[in-house]
């Protein structure tokens, strides 16, 4: 962010993007391509993410991981319920599932 607040500033100050580039030590394209959204768009921000948020957090796939390794015979049904209990996340087995294909483990 510092990086690109100096750089917008050295434009405003007249100075070239080689310039800009040279006293920053970053690529004329990258600056250049700051310059650019800067102009477009009044700000320098990034846009969210796109598609949906998983569902599954990090620690709800630990936790899955860490279930399935301790006993490997628990069907999917008692896994979503395990995962409510201790995590609080209301998961259908599909997921259940899905994650567990993910992760490498199968069948």
């Amino acid at each position: 962010m510092q990086t690109t607040s100096t750089n917008i500033g050295e434009r405003l100050c007249n100075k070239s993007i080689r310039d800009i580039s040279w006293l920053l030590n970053i690529p004329r394209s990258t600056v250049s391509g700051i310059i650019t959204k800067w102009k477009q768009l009044g700000t320098t921000a990034t846009q969210p993410p796109s598609g949906r948020p998983r569902h599954m957090t990090e620690r709800g796939q630990r936790i899955l991981k860490r279930t399935v390794r301790r006993s490997h015979q628990l069907s999917a049904e008692s896994i979503a319920k395990d995962l409510q209990t201790w995590c609080g996340l209301q998961i259908n087995t599909t997921t259940v599932h899905r994650e567990l294909h993910g992760t490498g483990f199968h069948g």
